[in-house]
């Protein structure tokens, strides 16, 4: 049986997002990112091996069969890697410094990143929970170059799921 093309899921592209994080007191760090990588969530296979009774062989010797049993380890995000041209916003610098001075659990955030279609309607919708920049970046400068000033910050973050 062929499917109806309406029936076809959208296959999304990667260059249609918007990222928005909510800082305190700062209204225009909502903004449209160039780059955004590092979301990714792993669980690692904890391998547990027990040994069970049994008797083995044709002389009634006792031996154990071993027995493995693969389970999930807790579950660990890595950080995010944010990049976009740099604007006159003191917004991220301003939040790395205030985690820099030791201010690390009042500057949690909820960061929240969506992917649009090609209709501009939001399709899916991650979010970050306890997110706080571990690191802060400009581009190398180049009196020569016509390249756009890059800004990237990293961002740890606590929870990573999806909603949409």
């Amino acid at each position: 049986m062929v499917q109806s093309v309406s029936r076809i899921p959208e296959i999304l592209t990667a260059h249609r997002f918007y990222l928005e994080l909510t800082l305190e007191g700062q209204n225009d760090a909502n903004c449209f990112f160039l780059e955004c990588q590092g979301f990714k969530r792993t669980q690692e296979a904890i391998e547990i091996s027990e040994v069970t009774s049994q008797t083995w062989g044709t002389k009634g010797q006792s031996k154990g069969q071993v027995v493995r049993t693969k389970l999930p380890s807790n579950p660990q995000s890595g950080n995010l890697t944010l990049r976009r041209g740099i604007t006159n916003s003191m917004d991220f610098w301003k939040w790395f410094e205030k985690v820099e001075k030791g201010n690390w659990s009042e500057q949690r955030r909820l960061a929240a990143l969506s992917i649009y279609n090609q209709a501009n309607q939001e399709v899916a919708r991650f979010e970050l929970a306890g997110a706080w920049p571990a690191s802060y970046k400009i581009a190398d400068v180049n009196a020569r170059s016509h390249d756009i000033e890059i800004e990237e910050v990293e961002v740890a973050f606590e929870e990573f799921k999806r909603v949409k």
